[in-house]
C-alpha cells in the first residue's frame, strides 16, 4: 500500500505541476483574445490608425502566450495515459468525447483563424480580418468550454451509465453531461475570470510604460478598454461564483465544509471571513476548528443555499450522515460507513456478475446481480476507502486558498474600478503625487490576479481529493501500473522544461514591451 501511495502521489504531483503551468497561459490568452478584439472592432469602426497600432500591440505578446501555451497544454492530455490510464479504460467513452471536439472543432477553429489574424493584414479585408479576430477568441472560449466540461464531470458525473460487461461507464446523454450545472458554471466562471487577468494585465503593462513614461496617449487608449473588462470580468465573476458555491453545496457538500474549515454545521451557519485554522483539529479528535476566527452571520447558509436560515452539514455531519431538512427536522442521509459497506457489496457483486455470466448462469441469477450493481453503483469508489476520513480533502489547504482567493476577488474589483476612473480623468493621475506608485501597483496587480486565479483551481481540485470522479474512482484506483520511478523521472523533465517555457514566456514579452513601446504607437502601417 505504501509503494502504491507513492505512485498516487507523485502522479498526482506531476499532473498539478503540469496543470499548474498551463494555467499560466491559458487565461492570459482568453482574456487577451476578447480584449484585442474589442480594441480592433474599434479600429475597423473608427478606421483611426492608432487604434491599429494598439491592436498590433497588444496582438504580439498574445500570440508569444498562445504559442507557449499550446506546447504545455499538449503534454496533459497524454498523461491521461500514461499516468491514469484506468481512469481511461473506465471512462473514456464519455471523458474522450468533449476533448476530441475540443480538438476537432474548437481547437481547429481558433487554430486557423489565428494564421489570419496575424498574417492577414493587407492580404484579406478589414472586415474578415476583424472576423478572424474575433473567431479566434471564440475559439480559445470553446477549447476552454470542451475542456471545462470534461473536467466538471469528473466533478459531478452524470448523463452516463455503468455497463458490467464491459466494466466501463458508458454515455447516455451528451446534453446531460455539456449541460450539468457543473459544466455551466464553471465555464463561465472560468473563463470570466480569464477577463479579469485580461485586463489585469494590459493595465499591469501600461502601468510599466507610464512608469517610463512610454506612449502615454496608447496607453491611455488601451487602460479604458483593460479597465473595462476587468471590471466586467471580476463583477461576473463573482455572480458565477456564488453559483459554483450553490452546485458545490449540492453536489460536493464535502468540498464546501473544507472551504469553510466546518467540522460541525448547523441552520443559519455564518461563514468565516477570516481565520487561523487549529493545526491539531482533523474530524478524528475533538480539537476546536479555529484558533482565532472572524464571522459573518448567516454568510454560509445564505452562500450555499440561498437560504440565511438553512442547514449547512460540517465535515463530521457528512461522515456520520447526518442533516436538517428546511423544516429543521432532523434528515438521516447515507453515512460515510454505510456507502462504504454498499460499495463494497457492489464490487462483490460485480465478481460474481463475471463469474455468471461466463459460467453461462440462469438469466434470472444474472439479472438479479445486474439489480444490485445498479441499485448502489454511486458508492462504487467508496468500497475502495480503508476509513471513512480518507474522504476528507486537505482542510488546511482548501480553506486557506479559497480565503486567499475571496480576498484577492475584494482587491481586484477595488483596483479595476480605481483604473477606469483614473482611465477617463487622466489629469488626477497626471497631477498625483502618488501616481507613480499607483503604477507599480499596477504592475504588481497582474501576478496577483494569476494567484487569485491559481487559488480558485487549487480549492475546486483539491477540495474534491480523494476522488478522481467523485464518488466512484478515488485516485488509487486510477493510476496506471507504473513505478514511482518512473514518475518521479517524468516529472522533474516536465519541472525543468516547463520552468524553461515560462522563463523564455516571460522574457519575450518583456522584451516584446520594451522594445515596441520605444516605437510611434500613434502610428503603424497598414
Amino acid at each position: 500500500m505504501e509503494l502504491l501511495m507513492n505512485v498516487v502521489d507523485w502522479s498526482r504531483a506531476q499532473f498539478a505541476l503540469t496543470a499548474c503551468y498551463h494555467w499560466l497561459f491559458v487565461p492570459l490568452t482568453l482574456g487577451l483574445g476578447v480584449i484585442i478584439a474589442i480594441m480592433e472592432t474599434i479600429y475597423y469602426r473608427t478606421r483611426d490608425v492608432k487604434w491599429l497600432a494598439t491592436t498590433k500591440f497588444w496582438m504580439t505578446l498574445f500570440g508569444v502566450n498562445f504559442a507557449i501555451g499550446v506546447a504545455t497544454g499538449i503534454i496533459l492530455e497524454f498523461e491521461f495515459g500514461t499516468n491514469w490510464s484506468n481512469y481511461s479504460w473506465f471512462v473514456g467513452d464519455i471523458f474522450g468525447a468533449p476533448l476530441a471536439i475540443e480538438g476537432i472543432l474548437a481547437f481547429f477553429m481558433e487554430s486557423t483563424f489565428i494564421a489570419v489574424m496575424f498574417f492577414g493584414w493587407n492580404k484579406v479585408s478589414p472586415r474578415f480580418h476583424l472576423a478572424s479576430t474575433w473567431l479566434t477568441a471564440i475559439g480559445a472560449s470553446l477549447s476552454a468550454l470542451w475542456i471545462l466540461v470534461a473536467n466538471a464531470w469528473m466533478q459531478y458525473p452524470t448523463g452516463c451509465t455503468f455497463n458490467p460487461d464491459t466494466m466501463r461507464n458508458e454515455m447516455t446523454s451528451f446534453l446531460s453531461v455539456a449541460l450539468s450545472p457543473m459544466a455551466i458554471n464553471k465555464f463561465f466562471h472560468t473563463v470570466l475570470s480569464a477577463w479579469v487577468l485580461g485586463g489585469a494585465f494590459v493595465v499591469g503593462v501600461c502601468g510599466w510604460m507610464m512608469l517610463r513614461k512610454r506612449n502615454i496617449r496608447h496607453c491611455y487608449r488601451s487602460l479604458k478598454v483593460g479597465a473595462w473588462i476587468g471590471l466586467i470580468g471580476i463583477l461576473l465573476t463573482m455572480v458565477t461564483g456564488h453559483s459554483s458555491a450553490v452546485a458545490v453545496a449540492k453536489h460536493q457538500p464535502m468540498k464546501l465544509a473544507a472551504m469553510e474549515g466546518l467540522y460541525r454545521g448547523r441552520a443559519a451557519q455564518p461563514i468565516v471571513v477570516a481565520g487561523l485554522l487549529n493545526p491539531a483539529k482533523t474530524a478524528e479528535n475533538t480539537e476546536r476548528t479555529f484558533i482565532t476566527e472572524m464571522d459573518l452571520p448567516y454568510g454560509l447558509s445564505l452562500l450555499a443555499t440561498n437560504n440565511p436560515h438553512a442547514f449547512v452539514p460540517g465535515i463530521n455531519d457528512i461522515i456520520d450522515g447526518f442533516s436538517l431538512d428546511e423544516n429543521g427536522d432532523t434528515l438521516n442521509t447515507i453515512s460515510y460507513a454505510e456507502r462504504m459497506a454498499r460499495g463494497r457489496d457492489v464490487q462483490k457483486a460485480l465478481a460474481s456478475y463475471h463469474t455468471a455470466t461466463s459460467s453461462g448462469a440462469d438469466k434470472a441469477t444474472i439479472d438479479s446481480l445486474r439489480q444490485v450493481i445498479n441499485t448502489d453503483f454511486r458508492y462504487l469508489g467508496y468500497g475502495y476507502l480503508e476509513k471513512p476520513t480518507e474522504a476528507v480533502p486537505n482542510v488546511p489547504l482548501t480553506f486557506y486558498t479559497f480565503h486567499l482567493m475571496v480576498l484577492l476577488g475584494g482587491y481586484i474589483l477595488a483596483f479595476m474600478l480605481i483604473a477606469l476612473l483614473l482611465a477617463y480623468k487622466r489629469q488626477i493621475l497626471d497631477k498625483a503625487r502618488w501616481g507613480r506608485w499607483w503604477h507599480r501597483l499596477a504592475v504588481l496587480t497582474v501576478p496577483l490576479t494569476y494567484l487569485c486565479g491559481m487559488c480558485g483551481w487549487i480549492v475546486a481540485e483539491v477540495g474534491r481529493q480523494p476522488w478522481t470522479i467523485q464518488d466512484l474512482m478515488p485516485n488509487k484506483v486510477a493510476i496506471s501500473d507504473i513505478t514511482a520511478g518512473y514518475v518521479q523521472t517524468t516529472f522533474w523533465i516536465f519541472a525543468v522544461v516547463f520552468t524553461a517555457l515560462l522563463i523564455a514566456d516571460i522574457s519575450i514579452i518583456c522584451r516584446q514591451i520594451s522594445k515596441k513601446s520605444q516605437s510611434d504607437l500613434d502610428s503603424a502601417s497598414l
